[in-house]
């Protein structure tokens, strides 16, 4: 049983980052990698945007607190290791500014971008 919810788990993650994905496309980011994983963890998102290198992690909640509160500050510190290992292996976008935002994805309404909203 804990196999099949796993899966289940999984499938609403993805669903979650796709409609991420198209929700910042039409803010005009554009998307460099999804599900970026590297030794130290995955990155849901890594995107662009004029000068800014945004490093999305999306959750999926019953509600906007729930997903908010969804990441814990030892999960932060594991995207921004990541973070670092993702930008030295695309050298041409170090000059950018990097940050670290949240997409919360909660049934029925439109997708929070909460920008910033992270720091190491």
């Amino acid at each position: 049983m804990a196999n099949r919810d796993r899966r289940g788990a999984e499938r609403r993650g993805r669903r979650a980052e796709i409609i991420a994905t198209w929700w910042l496309r039409l803010k005009g980011y554009a998307i460099l990698e999804t599900r970026a994983r590297l030794p130290v963890g995955e990155i849901d998102i890594v995107a662009r945007r004029g000068a800014i290198l945004a490093f999305i992690e999306v959750k999926q909640r019953g509600d906007l607190t729930q997903a908010r509160g969804a990441v814990s500050p030892e999960n932060w510190q594991r995207i921004a290791h990541a973070a670092e290992i993702w930008t030295a292996r695309h050298p041409k976008l170090n000059h950018l500014d990097w940050r670290y935002d949240l997409i919360a994805i909660v049934p029925g309404r439109w997708p929070t971008h909460e920008l910033d909203y992270w720091r190491p």
